[in-house]
């Protein structure tokens, strides 16, 4: 028989401490390496380091036995360079320069003369609806 799992088997048992370093499990920054910046409750963590500063559910991150002296809100400067003293080769993406682009010219519709000869006329159409009614 199945038993029913309870909802303390879920939660991890380990918790996360202000500066621990952890490894990312899930999604796009997944293999990277980050440091606790804030701990939210026992599920949410705010992260910083090689990944976005955002918060993160601590089931998606694998937590490491090292901790780095880290306080609450430490920039992001400060958390990269403890992460390269820790030995971390660590890339960060810069956004690209903006090209300087030139406007570009709108096109004028040229206006045509509304004179009457140059109207065409309106066709007239023929239908007779006693003949469908007929039918």
């Amino acid at each position: 028989m199945l038993q029913m799992r309870k909802e303390e088997d879920y939660r991890i048992s380990q918790t996360m401490k202000l500066g621990q370093l952890c490894y990312k499990l899930a999604g796009r920054e997944s293999k990277k390496p980050c440091v606790v910046v804030d701990v939210v409750d026992d599920n949410f963590v705010i992260i910083d380091g090689q990944v976005k500063r955002r918060r993160c559910n601590v089931r998606h991150l694998e937590p490491t036995s090292r901790i780095l002296d880290v306080k609450k809100g430490d920039s992001k400067d400060k958390i990269i360079s403890l992460l390269e003293k820790e030995g971390f080769n660590i890339n960060l993406s810069k956004p690209r320069q903006k090209k300087e682009r030139l406007a570009k010219k709108r096109k004028i519709k040229k206006s045509k003369p509304k004179d009457d000869e140059q109207r065409r006329p309106t066709k007239k159409v023929s239908g007779n609806s006693d003949s469908n009614a007929t039918r």
